[in-house]
């Protein structure tokens, strides 16, 4: 008589063997202020799928005509966020603080695309944090830059900035350190009325050659030439990195702005001892505002 057979041991499944995937097995992590349009994409693209038919596969109902992640947001409801967080397999509360907006309430799974205005729109992301976030042939990721800094997007880690959505792709500011390191400086972020100022100080000066303009175009020469293919884009590279080419001296205004006492007109005297203090912060040996200069406007408006 035979004996019978033992079964054997199911043996263990060794890390890296590629099984059939289970919905939500990719994993897909969202960038910090990433949109829920790019996250979307991204993750259709780890199952080689279009947004549409993603939001599809999650029984969500999607409404206005999807476009590249940068010219349109998605604005999810409640339930169709968390039909989402549960296909991730991401918590609803980390999926909601990593992305940027909130769904607004509703009791059925809606998806609405929004076009932006260029105005609004995201920025890259830096690609080397993007590859970070498996899977690793994930689709470039767009985000909103921080709100209480001008506005550009700068990884102080790989060294990527951008400043315009019409930069596909970040620019290389190795080059560059004060843009670095105006970043890592800015531990107490300027109030939104200051950065406003100042970002509109900032632009009249970069368009009218005034103040900064050397240093501003020597710049931008070492920003071009570390990013050759600037040079080939549509837009032109003074216009799309000006925000870049300002952010240290925006943002050192910025702050400089904070320090003024609120409701209190300024003597003469005070007058010039700030552009006397502003002038040795932004590195300058003189700082003569003409009478039009929007600074002296901020400086008398109280």
């Amino acid at each position: 008589m035979t004996a019978p057979t033992q079964a054997r041991p199911t043996p263990a499944v060794r890390p890296g063997t590629m099984w059939p995937s289970p919905p939500g097995a990719l994993r897909v992590r969202p960038l910090p202020r990433e949109t829920a349009a790019s996250y979307l994409t991204r993750l259709a693209a780890a199952y080689h799928l279009s947004p549409a038919h993603l939001l599809d596969g999650l029984h969500i109902t999607a409404t206005g005509t999807p476009a590249a992640p940068h010219a349109t947001e998605l604005h999810l409801s409640c339930e169709a966020a968390r039909r989402l967080a549960a296909f991730t397999c991401i918590p609803p509360a980390h999926l909601n603080r990593a992305l940027t907006r909130r769904p607004p309430p509703a009791t059925i799974a809606t998806a609405r695309w929004q076009p932006l205005v260029p105005a609004v729109q995201p920025l890259p992301a830096c690609t080397a944090c993007t590859l970070r976030r498996p899977p690793h042939h994930a689709a470039p990721a767009w985000i909103h830059p921080a709100p209480d800094l001008p506005r550009a997007m700068i990884c102080t880690r790989h060294h990527q900035a951008s400043s315009d959505p019409r930069q596909r792709i970040p620019l290389g500011i190795r080059t560059l350190p004060e843009l670095t390191h105006a970043r890592l400086t800015a531990r107490r972020p300027p109030t939104t009325a200051s950065l406003s100022w100042a970002t509109t100080i900032t632009t009249r000066w970069y368009d009218h050659h005034q103040h900064l303009h050397t240093r501003w175009h020597t710049r931008l020469h070492q920003l071009t030439t570390a990013n050759p293919h600037l040079t080939h884009s549509p837009a032109s590279p003074a216009l799309t990195c000006r925000t870049l080419i300002t952010y240290p001296e925006t943002l050192t205004l910025a702050t400089t702005l904070d320090r003024l006492p609120r409701h209190t007109p300024l003597t003469r005297t005070q007058q010039t001892a700030f552009l006397h203090h502003l002038a040795r912060r932004l590195h300058l040996t003189r700082l003569a505002p003409a009478h039009h200069d929007l600074l002296w406007q901020r400086l008398t408006t109280r």
